[in-house]
């Protein structure tokens, strides 16, 4: 495939982003719309979703948004269906959506591990349940998970988030082989450390992101975008993406 052609690739597509409120979510929705793809976001903040749909028309993208919890099977379910009103189609799942909490394992509450698998893998199950059938019918399409380095190794102090992700990896591994055959596409990113308000007071500070080997949630972004232009009979089944000066562990 040429450069030219990977630049009109995905064009006139539509994609449903998660977590789409800060963060990876949030570069991922408007690097999408940079190459022509229609935006359907979700998260929780409806003021930061108001203004990151603003910014895409802005620029003559088009997006929509749908504000909900996105563990909850009803925030999965309208949001499918706001992405099939408003453009009519989907064919990007990007499950973003998660959270960190990194504390030793007898310090971790039962609450506070229910809050983690939910938010990191509920969110993905529901949303890859009620999009599914939509890429199936149409035979194509591309999920994307966005688990974590913590998805392949587990590291101490972290062994709940580790938990979580790895469940992550391991869904959309099994998730491939259920759709490859329908012309769906699975795989998932894990990318290292990433300077956002992710777990900013749960276990990092705005000083320690700051001063660390973490890349910047554009660059992550950008990976993403990369997978989804893959041709029709390829796929991405794993990418890992580090910063250059971070340890190798």
């Amino acid at each position: 495939m040429s450069i030219a052609e990977m630049q009109t690739k995905l064009k006139g597509k539509v994609a449903i982003v998660t977590g789409a409120s800060a963060g990876v979510g949030w570069h991922t929705a408007k690097a999408l719309a940079q190459e022509g793809v229609k935006i359907v976001a979700t998260a929780r903040r409806e003021h930061r979703l108001e203004q990151l749909t603003s910014e895409i028309r802005a620029k003559a993208g088009e997006a929509a948004y749908y504000v909900g919890d996105a563990s909850r099977g009803e925030t999965a379910e309208k949001t499918a269906a706001l992405a099939l009103q408003s453009f009519g189609r989907i064919d990007i799942l990007i499950n973003n959506a998660g959270m960190g909490n990194y504390k030793k394992l007898v310090e971790t509450s039962e609450d506070e591990y229910d809050e983690m698998m939910d938010a990191n893998m509920r969110s993905s199950f529901v949303f890859s349940r009620f999009v599914a059938p939509h890429l199936i019918a149409q035979r194509s399409g591309t999920v994307l998970f966005i688990s974590s380095v913590a998805g392949m190794q587990g590291f101490p102090n972290e062994a709940v988030y580790c938990a979580t992700k790895f469940a992550q990896v391991g869904f959309a591994q099994a998730l491939d082989g259920e759709l490859r055959g329908h012309g769906v596409r699975v795989g998932v990113i894990c990318p290292g450390g990433v300077k956002t308000e992710f777990a900013i007071g749960k276990g990092r500070t705005t000083q320690s992101v700051a001063d660390s080997y973490m890349m910047e949630a554009s660059e992550v972004a950008d990976a993403i975008v990369f997978a989804c232009m893959q041709d029709s009979h390829t796929r991405v089944l794993q990418m890992t993406i580090r910063h250059l000066g971070a340890p190798q562990h």
